[in-house]
């Protein structure tokens, strides 16, 4: 099936606007560097990674990070930051003060830190329990002394409803509010995301997943990522390869933000949106 559909009953060739429009969009995409939640509590705090089951160091994202900041000139950078209030629905301590729905399978007496409960609500709340971190206006909620912070970069706060997590950087987890990331990456004019940071498997992941469906062209940092569960983590990779996104190391970022290194993938995945959201 051709992607740019060709119209008119006499004429062999494709109508241009679709891929004239393609073709700009590929010659001059729009770079957003999107660094999510390098934050003390996941690296050396309350909720470090290396505690997981995985046992992945989130400090060792640092050091790639950095260096693409100082060596890549992106359009604009982001770095998103879980933001929560102390009576968080994902914290465990805070168990007592919310009452579980009858369909919860863990029970409050046997409930145990990473357990997936459902709280009561209207309609009921599936919420994985994480030890408290990333409390507003905490230590355990800065940004790691060691990343590099950009002049002219933005940053995005989320988690900082008490009744709903959020792990995108764009959505909460129900997909009620949004962050201010949609409205400042369409004020750039991005095209391209690419994201990396803490955790792979949980906040990453589901960047790149909502990212995808709103239809940017997604590129997922893995050598500047880590995660909790390694089974989690190939998941993830596979649901972006999938969604027609794509993974690669930090050393390969600045041949495609310069243009040098053009992925098919990409233009794939352009083409598609094209074809999806353009009138026929």
């Amino acid at each position: 099936m051709p992607i740019f559909k060709i119209q008119g009953d006499t004429s062999d060739y494709p109508q241009l606007e679709q891929p004239i429009f393609c073709l700009m969009k590929i010659v001059r995409p729009i770079s957003a560097f999107l660094i999510v939640d390098v934050q003390n509590d996941f690296i050396s705090g309350t909720l470090n990674i290396s505690n997981c089951s995985a046992q992945q160091n989130g400090s060792e994202v640092i050091q790639p990070i950095n260096k693409l900041l100082e060596t890549v000139q992106f359009d604009a950078v982001f770095y998103s930051l879980d933001w929560h209030p102390s009576n968080h629905i994902s914290f465990i301590d805070n168990m007592n003060s919310r009452d579980l729905h009858p369909s919860s399978q863990i029970k409050v007496e046997n409930v145990q830190v990473y357990d997936t409960v459902i709280f009561s609500g209207n309609p009921p709340i599936r919420q994985r329990l994480w030890p408290r971190h990333c409390v507003q206006d905490t230590w355990g909620s800065e940004l790691h002394k060691d990343l590099k912070i950009v002049k002219n970069s933005l940053k995005v706060y989320k988690g900082t409803n008490p009744d709903v997590d959020s792990y995108s950087v764009f959505w909460d987890n129900k997909k009620m509010t949004d962050t201010t990331l949609c409205a400042q990456l369409r004020l750039k004019n991005a095209t391209d995301i690419y994201i990396c940071g803490l955790a792979y498997d949980v906040c990453v992941g589901a960047t790149a997943v909502d990212a995808l469906a709103i239809g940017y062209r997604t590129i997922l940092l893995d050598d500047c990522s880590r995660g909790v569960d390694l089974k989690d983590i190939e998941k993830t990779k596979n649901t972006v390869i999938k969604n027609n996104g794509i993974i690669i190391n930090s050393d390969q970022v600045k041949a495609m933000v310069e243009g040098r290194d053009r992925r098919p993938e990409l233009g794939y995945k352009l083409a598609m949106e094209l074809k999806t959201n353009r009138p026929e």
